[in-house]
């Protein structure tokens, strides 16, 4: 750089320095406050600090970093997250600001004419794509629809906590009958009620969400498989330290959960399903088998009658993302459980839109692995339901195997006890019953 440029940019970088420097020692005055140790934004300036002058200088680079410490003033966690994302020019390809879990992307255009608070909406919108993981959760959706799902829970959550302040010029998409939903019930809702054309007149995307099918369209990034999930990772351990970071109080209620599930022990599925059914066998008292501590008294006490008849449905949601080794594995593992004791029986069937291939199984007869599992359509879950209200069946215990991304509802709570086997879609909860997590018994 020549030194009449240099002399030309000083008053520039004198400013951006002293910015700096207080936004540091504020940053250094909050974390005094919460007792919180000292966030990564530090580690960020100087890196900052040691880019190339180019960078240095640049007033939409400089309009982020601003934009990120006043979220680290006002909304701690947030700010730590944004701390980690590496700054990006993607005018090139992108329209707006995208995000891949490791950059902020933005357009330099579009940035210009944000205010601070408008940016810190917008960075802020990348980090709960990224947090809520939606690049990877379409699951063969229709990617417009999703999108839009994804932008619905996303601004919902910036708006209701008052996070920056959304870009006037863009009718985002924002609905408060949406609060509190996942995008995965708001998808839903959308695919049922409009059509292309009302689409449209919905809104508009805040962000370029990148398409994670189709490596490096348009000069996107492209990741591999075991990118993606090392990326994931990436996230979630932030999370951990942010949400640490930020203290008691200053985690939006969505993201505390999510973090409570990733932070507390969690029992092996397995073990999970083991107790369901075995939480079905009644123990009773009777004089009939005499309790042996009595045996010496005058008076005969009564002992333990063991119901040990398990009586429970099981059905396979063969809709999604659950294969035939993933079935099997999971029968087996009922299987196995169910050979403990003397006598059971077992209504096994699967299902999409309705249930297929409904077998009797007792011990005695056909052996539960020679189950033939069938399906593949959409999902809905009511059809289980259904079939047991019509066909007058009353299970001590219902145990579903599924994705868990039902059309519509998820069943009817008041019918019978539920259990949901979850597969491949750890972040969502079902609304009632008990839930556990699979994972397949040769994953390393």
């Amino acid at each position: 750089m020549r030194l009449s440029a240099l002399m030309t940019s000083m008053p520039n970088m004198v400013s951006t320095l002293r910015r700096l420097q207080k936004s540091i020692h504020a940053n250094l005055s909050l974390c005094q406050l919460t007792g919180a140790s000292a966030p990564v934004i530090i580690y960020t300036y100087s890196k900052y600090l040691g880019a190339k002058m180019s960078n240095y200088l640049d007033p939409i680079v400089d309009k982020i970093i601003v934009a990120r410490v006043g979220l680290l003033l006002r909304h701690p966690f947030f700010g730590n997250m944004a701390t980690r994302l590496r700054i990006e020019d993607a005018t090139e390809w992108c329209a707006t600001a995208a995000t891949d879990g490791r950059h902020l992307y933005y357009n330099r255009d579009f940035f210009a004419d944000l205010t601070t608070k408008q940016v810190e909406f917008v960075v802020a919108h990348e980090i709960l794509h990224n947090v809520f993981e939606h690049m990877l959760r379409v699951e063969g959706r229709d990617r417009k629809i999703w999108n839009i799902a994804a932008d619905y829970s996303v601004n919902g959550t910036l708006t209701r906590d008052r996070i920056g302040e959304a870009p006037p010029k863009i009718k985002i998409f924002h609905d408060t009958n949406h609060y509190g939903k996942s995008s995965e019930q708001i998808y839903d809702e959308i695919y049922e009620q409009y059509d292309e054309e009302e689409l449209e007149a919905l809104g508009q995307l805040l962000d370029e969400h990148i398409d994670w099918e189709k490596e490096g369209k348009n000069g996107q990034p492209a990741y591999s498989k075991e990118e993606l999930k090392q990326i994931r990772d990436e996230i979630k351990e932030a999370m951990m330290t942010a949400a640490q970071a930020a203290g008691a109080g200053n985690v939006p209620a969505e993201i505390a959960r999510m973090i409570k599930d990733l932070t507390e022990p969690k029992m092996n599925w397995r073990e999970i399903l083991r107790q369901q059914i075995q939480s079905t066998i009644k123990n009773d008292y009777t004089f009939m088998r005499p309790n042996r501590k009595g045996w010496h008294m005058t008076a005969i006490l009564p002992g333990t009658n063991y119901d040990e008849t398990i009586d429970i449905c099981v059905a396979i949601d063969m809709s999604g993302s659950i294969g035939d080794d993933q079935a099997k594995d999971f029968i087996s593992e009922v299987k196995g459980i169910m050979d403990e004791y003397k006598e059971y029986k077992i209504k096994l069937w699967c299902f999409d839109t309705k249930v297929y291939n409904e077998q009797d199984f007792d011990g005695y007869g056909e052996d539960i692995m020679e189950y033939e599992v069938k399906g593949g359509g959409g999902t809905e879950f009511d059809a289980n339901w259904d079939y047991m209200k019509k066909h007058d069946i009353h299970p001590k215990k219902f145990i579903m195997f599924t994705d868990g991304y039902p059309w519509g509802s998820w069943g009817d709570e008041n019918y019978c006890d539920t259990f949901f086997v979850i597969h491949g879609n750890d972040s969502v909860v079902p609304p009632f019953g008990a839930h556990a997590y699979y994972e397949s018994s040769n994953k390393t």
